[in-house]
């Protein structure tokens, strides 16, 4: 059986969940609990992910696979049920630039939290956070723009990468109100937000 070594409190492991989930491939992977931060690897799986970064697949035929769209994208070709979460033709590369925008946002939103839970505040830099935080701004007003059409089609990885983003702004970041001017993207995310999947694995 495969292992998925996993904290439910990170939004790229949540990606492997509801993919599992969505797939009803869930009973075929055994869940091991692991924590950690950059600074402290805590009870990350360094021995199976020299990057001490979860998620981390670990395989009974095969090398660990980490990084979650490395996993999502291995889980997809096992599938047998469930949808074509990586479309054939021209929609892949959309399918994949959505995955892309949602983990940017959330590389820029797991990093100013980082800035603000693991420096001591003297050294915190407000440049940093507000730079990063940009960086999501200007991701989610791309969204409400450009992608609501794809991400209103058929369910895909693009989609499940969006709601795990907002989620985890939901979080962390919930006094920044993303919402405020995304009335779309808002909607579009309560829609999403009562999947069986999402409702199953909210961060903790």
């Amino acid at each position: 059986m495969m292992v998925l070594h996993h904290s439910p409190t990170s939004p790229y492991v949540r990606k492997v969940m509801i993919l599992l989930m969505e797939s009803g491939m869930s009973d075929q992977v055994e869940l091991s609990a692991a924590m950690g931060t950059p600074v402290d690897p805590g009870t990350m799986p360094i021995g199976a992910n020299p990057l001490g970064k979860i998620p981390a697949l670990e395989r009974p035929d095969g090398c660990t696979l980490y990084d979650s769209r490395v996993i999502t994208r291995y889980l997809a070709t096992l599938a047998t049920d469930g949808p074509a979460f990586y479309p054939d033709g021209p929609r892949l590369w959309e399918v994949l630039t959505l995955e892309a925008t949602a983990d940017g946002i959330l590389d820029a939103a797991i990093l100013m939290r980082y800035e603000t839970a693991l420096r001591p505040e003297a050294a915190q830099s407000s440049a940093w956070i507000e730079g990063q935080w940009s960086k999501v701004d200007r991701a989610l007003d791309t969204l409400e723009a450009r992608w609501m059409g794809h991400l209103s089609g058929p369910l895909c990885i693009g989609q499940i990468a969006v709601g795990c983003a907002l989620g985890y702004l939901d979080f962390r970041h919930d006094a920044r109100n993303w919402r405020a001017t995304r009335p779309s993207l808002t909607d579009w995310y309560e829609r999403f937000s009562q999947r069986p999947s999402m409702q199953a694995t909210p961060p903790a």
